[in-house]
């Protein structure tokens, strides 16, 4: 799941090099946390949180084959 949220985040901003992407794995819950530059932000969200919410919607289908839960947490 973590390279998923990586390349996906590294493609839509501008500074790629400053995606960072962190995988933790809590019970039955894994928590990927994803970092990218201040300037980049809008980007990765993007109007009204569509993109954010894209984002989750590929990562929640690729995990359902897998029957765990994950949360995407952009920061």
């Amino acid at each position: 799941m973590k390279e998923l949220v990586e390349v996906i985040a590294r493609a839509l901003v501008d500074n790629p090099d400053e995606v960072v992407v962190t995988e933790t794995e809590k019970e039955d819950t894994t928590v990927i946390e994803l970092k990218v530059a201040p300037s980049d932000m809008g980007k990765v969200i993007g109007k009204q949180g569509r993109i954010a919410k894209a984002i989750r919607s590929v990562v929640k289908a690729a995990a359902s084959k897998e029957e765990k839960k994950v949360i995407v947490d952009i920061q």
